[in-house]
């Protein structure tokens, strides 16, 4: 019985964590004094959820970002959940929603890999994670 439960609770888990599946996660690379950077990545979740949060030991703060045109500017703001659509992806890209890493430790590198986790909450509130590894990419 005790291997039974054991199992059940490694397949939820397992099962909650592969609700959401990552395609391509790239960080832009920075130059010696630049704070800040953006991670951008195809998300799509097989049920409706929400990102509602972001981090990464390589900053200080991280934040869900939009850009969208106000008024014939160009303007970016932290958004408090990215919705998820169930099966649709849902693409982070520069010029739009992309995860913003601020307070750099140190700059990021072309080739570095930069971890990053992303907090899910599905419509039944339960919060899961997904860890990714972001390769960085060129200016």
């Amino acid at each position: 019985m005790r291997r039974f439960l054991l199992a059940s609770a490694l397949f939820t888990a397992f099962a909650a964590h592969a609700q959401v599946k990552v395609d391509d996660p790239w960080v832009r690379a920075t130059v010696a004094p630049q704070k800040a950077t953006g991670a951008f990545m195809q998300l799509t979740s097989t049920k409706a959820a929400k990102v509602v949060a972001a981090s990464s030991p390589v900053a200080e703060m991280v934040e869900i970002h939009e850009m969208k045109m106000d008024d014939g500017v160009m303007k970016m703001r932290a958004v408090d959940a990215l919705a998820l659509p169930a099966g649709q992806p849902v693409a982070l890209k520069p010029g739009s929603y992309h995860v913003m890493l601020m307070g750099l430790k140190a700059p990021i590198k072309a080739g570095d890999t930069v971890p990053l986790t992303l907090t899910v909450e599905g419509e039944d509130k339960q919060r899961t994670t997904v860890e990714i590894k972001a390769e960085a990419r060129g200016r």
